[in-house]
């Protein structure tokens, strides 16, 4: 019997978009059944267009290439730079990109389940993710999360 891996995705930015998508591929390659469970502001890594940026702001953690004071970090512009320095950085380092990751998730049947509640919630459609999403409360999720090997919340 294969091993399960549940993961709940909250998180909807371009850097926290890579922990969930790493993972199950990774999972996956070693047969695991995994399932990811997007809800709230992860939802935003299902859509068709991932607009996704990333800030440095109330993240002390984020390495950069020069100190850049907290305060000037809230100015206009400063997250599109935050998100282009890091895509560079990336292509840089050959980062895979996150849309070839979330496909490569796909391929290797990993099943993606988007909270139905949160669509409702933040008047979603359907039309604006891609294919092969599932749509599902958390008592649906739970039932796989509950006899998984592992659970992560990202």
């Amino acid at each position: 019997m294969a091993k399960k891996l549940a993961i709940i995705a909250t998180k909807g930015t371009l850097d926290w978009g890579y922990p969930p998508f790493i993972l199950a591929s990774t999972a996956a390659a070693l047969d695991y059944d995994v399932k990811i469970f997007f809800t709230f502001y992860g939802l935003q890594l299902l859509k068709k267009d991932m607009k996704l940026a990333v800030t440095s702001l109330g993240n002390p953690a984020m390495p950069m290439p020069f100190p850049v004071p907290v305060l000037l970090q809230a100015l206009p512009g400063m997250q599109g730079m935050m998100t282009s320095m890091m895509k560079k950085q990336m292509a840089g380092k050959g980062v895979a990109d996150l849309g070839d990751l979330r496909d490569l998730c796909l391929e290797a049947d990993v099943k993606f389940i988007a909270c139905q509640m949160t669509v409702d919630l933040f008047d979603m459609e359907h039309s604006e993710f891609i294919d092969n999403v599932e749509y599902a409360g958390a008592a649906s999720f739970l039932e796989f999360a509950g006899d998984s090997d592992i659970c992560l919340f990202i």
